[in-house]
């Protein structure tokens, strides 16, 4: 498999968190990962989560590249919502991040973004 770069939705992370998949993706250390400090908000603040799991969430987030909002990204959201007001809030701000960082968008939730015109979604090798 070639190298990737990607942008992880919360849901691929999850997946991967609890049960282990997408792990020869995530874990080869030639690909490019990317999250969102979106994610990151919705990992950590989960309901019912102990210290213990926060512990280990983030320092499984380690491995990845966090990329945090910026006026470029705030500027896109804006516009997304504008063009997409069904869109939930945590969905657009990933896709702005994902369209101004120019990565593709992993993610199961297909149907949240297949939309979004300029939004690449990450279909797999």
């Amino acid at each position: 498999m070639a190298a990737v770069r990607l942008l992880i939705d919360t849901d691929i992370l999850i997946d991967y968190f609890n049960a282990g998949h997408h792990s020869r993706l995530l874990d080869d250390p030639r690909n490019r990962i990317y999250y969102s400090v979106i994610t990151r908000k919705e990992l950590l603040a989960k309901e019912g989560l102990t210290d213990a799991e926060r512990r280990a969430i983030k320092e499984a987030l380690r491995r990845f590249r966090l990329i945090p909002l910026g006026p470029a990204i705030a500027g896109r959201y804006s516009t997304l919502r504008r063009q997409h007001p069904n869109l939930e809030r945590e969905d657009a701000l990933i896709a702005a991040t994902a369209m101004v960082k120019r990565l593709p968008l992993m993610t199961r939730n297909w149907k949240h973004f297949r939309r979004i015109a300029g939004l690449t979604l990450y279909a797999g090798a």
